[in-house]
Order: structure tokens, then sequence, then C-alpha cells
């Protein structure tokens, strides 16, 4: 064997990585592989993620990277997609899965940042907190009124859940500690466990939550079942003055509807971290109602969330580059490529 094919023999498996991310698991990811990483603020687009991923043994992916079939056909090399998320509507697992690449992700280490986010939007919604703080540096705050910016009660009211996994039931914890009551829909067809007992949580059927909630907060994964979930049909079952609260994605609710049902006043309000499309359009309608209040896709976006996520989405891909399977593997049924070393 020539020097040169030696040296190309021994080189280092390549990772791209998307965004910058904790310092600590790039220096871990760097001790197994050469790393790249793509330092704008914005995500890298399409076509250039293409280009890379082309030389890549390995893809550390944000939320708003598209994983899709045509990206994955330009990237022979590719073993591993580690998403820097639990939720995975960003990639094409059944083409990626067909193409001998496991998919890592990054479930329970955000659970309660994103519940503590839902809750802070469910209070800011119910007591016009965004709302307010506008009026006071618009000057608009003249003095204190009996009748002025009322909400509805959140202690002692109804908190309906839709999904009943981890952050689902974080959120119950944080309801139960407002002595709401609180029901629930799960995909497991309403079976009880210890966690349900102890957030004092009933399971009943959508129809039913949407009619008896004071609160709803959505935590579903976005799937093509799931996608606009909440629509027209949803909206016209909720109580008059109700608040709905989306920390999942935006396109669960069917946002044109949504806006119709703010707008018609039989929506008492609602709280986003996410939107369909994202970044929601500068002149997009919500933005024009006093009672939206939309924070930009932070539901994990605490200190300690963001970097064991980032510890989570390397240990995936060196689990891979090691030979064997990412530690959260979202498709465990798959037969990963052999690494490619020349």
């Amino acid at each position: 064997m020539s020097r040169i094919a030696k040296r190309r023999h021994k080189a280092k498996p390549r990772v791209f990585v998307t965004r910058a991310i904790a310092s600590d698991a790039i220096a871990k990811l760097a001790r197994h592989a050469t790393v790249e990483v793509w330092d704008r603020e914005t995500p890298p687009p399409y076509a250039v993620l293409k280009r890379r991923v082309r030389e890549a043994d390995a893809l550390l992916t944000m939320v708003t990277d598209k994983i899709d079939a045509p990206l994955i056909a330009s990237a022979p090399r590719l073993r591993v997609i580690s998403n820097l998320a639990v939720g995975l509507d960003n990639i094409d697992i059944e083409a990626v899965t067909r193409a001998g690449i496991a998919v890592g992700h990054t479930p329970g280490v955000l659970t309660e940042a994103t519940a503590d986010l839902a809750f802070a939007l469910l209070m800011a919604a119910a007591r016009r907190v965004a709302q307010g703080d506008r009026e006071v540096r618009a000057g608009r705050w003249r003095t204190w009124g009996p009748a002025v910016m009322l909400g509805p009660d959140v202690f002692g009211a109804t908190l309906g859940i839709i999904g009943w996994g981890k952050i689902g039931r974080a959120m119950a914890r944080r309801g139960s500690g407002f002595n709401m009551r609180v029901v629930y829909v799960t995909r497991s067809g309403g079976r009880r466990n210890s966690s349900d007992e102890i957030a004092g949580a009933k399971a009943v059927s959508l129809k039913r939550l949407l009619a008896i909630s004071d609160f709803i907060s959505l935590h579903v994964p976005l799937t093509p079942e799931t996608r606009h979930l909440i629509g027209t049909n949803e909206f016209a079952l909720m109580k008059r003055g109700a608040i709905i609260i989306n920390t999942a994605r935006g396109g669960v609710i069917d946002q044109k509807a949504l806006y119709r049902s703010l707008k018609s006043g039989k929506l008492g309000g609602v709280g986003l971290d996410v939107t369909d499309p994202e970044p929601i359009a500068p002149n997009d309608p919500l933005l024009k109602l006093p009672n939206v209040v939309i924070t930009p896709h932070i539901g994990s976006a605490s200190y300690s969330s963001r970097y064991n996520m980032a510890l989570i989405a390397t240990d995936n891909i060196i689990a891979v580059l090691k030979g064997g399977k990412p530690r959260f593997c979202a498709n465990p049924m798959v037969r990963i490529r052999p690494l490619l070393r020349v």
C-alpha cells in the first residue's frame, strides 16, 4: 500500500455540524472525527448542506435543517444523523433508514425547560403580560383601573393536555401546583400510570377535553396524523374564552383557523412558541392581535438543556463511529452503512 493510500485509510471520519453548539461537545466529537461547524447564526442553505454532506460520515443537525430523500441520495458516505431535538419532523426517517443511516435525537433533557416555557406562555396569555408590557412601553399606561387588563384565573381552572408524553406530564405537574383540574388525551388509549395519579389527571376524549378546558396545551409530535389536529372544527368545540398553548410544532394548529377564532372572540388568547412557517412572516395577521403571545421557538433554551442536548447529540454520533448505534436511536431497525475509509 502506498504512503498516500495509508494516510487516506487512517483519515478520521468527517462530521458536519449545522450550527455552533457547546464547545465541550465539539471538543469531544473532535477526538473521534474531523469536525466542520457552520458558524453562522442562520442555517446553512439547502444547496450548501447538500454539498457539505457529500463528504460527511456523520451529520449533526437542527430542527431547521431539511433532511429529505434527494439530500440523502447525495450523501454516499453518511452513516449517522444526530438531530439536536426531540422531534424528527425535519428528517425523512423512511428515506434515511432505507439508505442505512442511523438517526439519533435528544429526548428527556429538555422536558422540564419546555414545560416551564409552556406554563410561562399560559400565564402570560391569561394575565396579558406581553400586552401589558407593550402598553407600558408605548406610554399608554394612564392609571390603575378596576377593569384594566382583566384576564381569566389560572388557579383552579381546567387544563387540557393533548399528548401525554414526558413534556405533557411535566406540564400537568405544573398545573396541579396551581390546583388546576387536569384532563388529557393520549395516543396510548388513556391507560393510567403512576405519573397520572401524581398529577391527579384524568384521561378523556379529545372532544370532551376541548369542551371543558379553560386552557389547552399541545404536546404531540408533528406527523401526517397530527398536522392541523386543531382546526376550525376543534375551535368550534372549545369554550368561549379558552386559551391555547403550543410548544410542540406549528403545523399541529391550522394557523388561519386560529386567527379566525381569535378575531371572532371565540378564543380568549394564544401562547405560541412555534408557528407555521418559522419564523412567522412579519405581515402575518396574528401579529396584529393583542391577545397573542409568540416566542421564537425557545422551549428548550435553558443553559443546561441546550448543553446536555449538545452532549447527547455528539454521543449519538460517537457511538456509531465506534461501531454501535446512537444512544437515543429513532430508527433502531436500521442496518448501518459500513464506514468508508477512502
